[in-house]
């Protein structure tokens, strides 16, 4: 059984948290969630690696503004203050030894922005890495899969709408709006097939994320710019997923962060959507249990430094 736990942060947010295996375990995973969603988009990966890994300590968390995690003001609904909350739950959670980060989406870009605001941490302590559905250069290549006037209009839309909805404060949508949005969740969310319990969980995600989140984390995905950050990394263990059909985070972003990053290995899934973690499950889960053993194999000293860094 997961054990239930919560950190409260500098700033006061208090994170919903959810971790597995011994304190002491020689490796420690961490998940990171998306944009609008919450830990659960981890929960085939997370069943699969205590099966096939039950010595490594799992530690899953909603993100600020997210899930069941609390409310954030919105001078921090940014990937600047995610950085520095997933340095804060290592500290809490995994203080010493290496660990792995699984992000997917904007899970992926509080990776990147950790390793930008913290290089020295995570020089010592970062053994794997897994980007799944993520991009590294904001929204430069996300189309929605339209040709380019009609995706400049609902960009257009999109920044509008995020910069209303970033000042409505901590409300979250209206239960009786969602059974409208599924249609054009599915749409923009998945790919050829969609199970239905998958979209459940993306739905229910958007329903508790706050209005302020939903709105406020809009302006910092769309810019950051982080390839070089990743250039500069050594060669940790590191693998790239994306979907094919990816409407938000195409191939050509899953590409340039496996140049960018030393030895990846880019896996692309053909007929597969953005929520990879829930539609290719099998395929996601033994990336990371891949790139978990060889984290677990690496040379760390009794600090947790990386002998190798």
């Amino acid at each position: 059984m997961p054990n239930r736990s919560e950190i409260t942060l500098a700033d006061g947010v208090r994170l919903s948290v959810r971790t597995r295996g011994p304190a002491d375990a020689p490796v420690t995973v961490i998940m990171l969630h998306g944009w609008c969603l919450d830990r659960r988009t981890w929960h085939h990966q997370v069943t699969a690696l205590r099966q096939v890994q039950p010595e490594a300590r799992i530690v899953a968390y909603d993100a600020r503004g997210h899930g069941r995690s609390t409310a954030t003001r919105l001078a921090s609904a940014n990937l600047d203050q995610l950085g520095d909350d997933l340095a804060e739950v290592l500290a809490r959670f995994a203080p010493t030894g290496p660990v792995v980060l699984a992000g997917h989406s904007m899970g992926g870009m509080t990776i990147m922005e950790y390793a930008h605001r913290h290089p020295a941490d995570f020089a010592a302590r970062v053994g794997g890495l897994l980007f799944v559905s993520t991009t590294a250069e904001g929204t430069t290549h996300t189309h929605y899969g339209l040709p380019r006037h009609l995706a400049a209009l609902l960009r257009t839309g999109e920044t509008v709408g995020t910069g209303v909805l970033a000042r409505a404060g901590t409300w979250r949508p209206h239960r009786a709006v969602l059974p409208a949005l599924r249609p054009p969740v599915r749409w923009l969310l998945f790919g050829d097939v969609c199970d239905p319990a998958a979209l459940e969980i993306a739905m229910t995600g958007i329903g508790r994320a706050t209005l302020r989140s939903i709105g406020g984390f809009r302006a910092s995905i769309g810019t950051q710019q982080r390839l070089a950050t990743l250039a500069a990394l050594a060669a940790v263990p590191a693998a790239v997923l994306v979907g094919a059909r990816d409407r938000l985070t195409p191939p050509v972003c899953a590409r340039s962060i496996a140049e960018a990053l030393p030895g990846a290995e880019l896996i692309v899934c053909p007929g597969a959507g953005h929520m990879l973690p829930l539609e290719q499950p099998d395929v996601v889960s033994a990336a990371l249990a891949a790139v978990t053993r060889l984290a677990a194999a690496r040379k760390f000293d009794d600090d947790g430094y990386d002998q190798a860094a």
